[in-house]
């Protein structure tokens, strides 16, 4: 027995007296695609399109570039420093994650370095106290202050520091702020800072 197959005027409406086929109906466009017979939208269509562009794209431009781990290095002031990702720029241990973006791409600030200071800083930049609890950056011992506050990052048996540079006079320092080292400016200012009072008596000054 043959089937009789609908047939469909000029306008896509089927004839009277013929059934449309499973999965077509009236008004339906060729972009039918769902069972209903609903048609693909065109927001749905441009959509499609943009995601197609956007893949492409990233297939001929690549994956971003890999950015370094942070690095060390040594300021021009010989202190630990921390490496920006131009490879060019080198700057201070405490510099970073102090509110300033100060490498070229502000990767001193970076979420991930500066989430849970000191924990996740790199342990270059980071030297312990006397006590554990306390921390200082690296470039900050043995810089004749005290920034520890109990003089343990400029002073032994925590700390081992050259001895004092010529900008420096060599005394058990009566001020909190230093250690073993007191400024030549501060040399026979008519003030006591050395518990031995050299110097005001042996400190030539600058």
């Amino acid at each position: 027995m043959n089937k009789i197959f609908p047939q469909e005027n000029v306008n896509g409406n089927a004839v009277a007296g013929t059934k449309a086929l499973p999965g077509r109906e009236a008004g339906c466009s060729p972009l039918c695609y769902s069972r209903q017979g609903a048609c693909l939208s065109a927001s749905v269509l441009l959509l499609l399109i943009t995601l197609a562009a956007l893949i492409t794209l990233i297939i001929i431009a690549g994956p971003p570039p890999h950015m370094p781990g942070a690095q060390a290095c040594v300021t021009l002031i010989n202190r630990t420093g921390f490496l920006c990702h131009d490879r060019r720029n080198c700057i201070s241990a405490s510099g970073v994650c102090d509110g300033v973006r100060t490498c070229p791409h502000g990767e001193d600030e970076d979420e991930a370095l500066c989430r849970d200071v000191p924990q996740s800083l790199p342990t270059f930049l980071v030297v312990r106290c006397g006590n554990p609890g306390s921390w200082i950056y690296s470039d900050q011992k043995c810089d004749g202050t005290n920034n520890c506050g109990d003089c343990s990052d400029e002073l032994s048996p925590v700390t081992v520091c050259p001895p004092c540079g010529p900008g420096w006079w060599r005394c058990p320092s009566t001020v909190f702020k230093y250690c073993g080292c007191i400024p030549r400016s501060l040399c026979r200012d008519h003030v006591q800072h050395c518990s031995d009072w050299s110097d005001e008596y042996s400190c030539p000054g600058l």
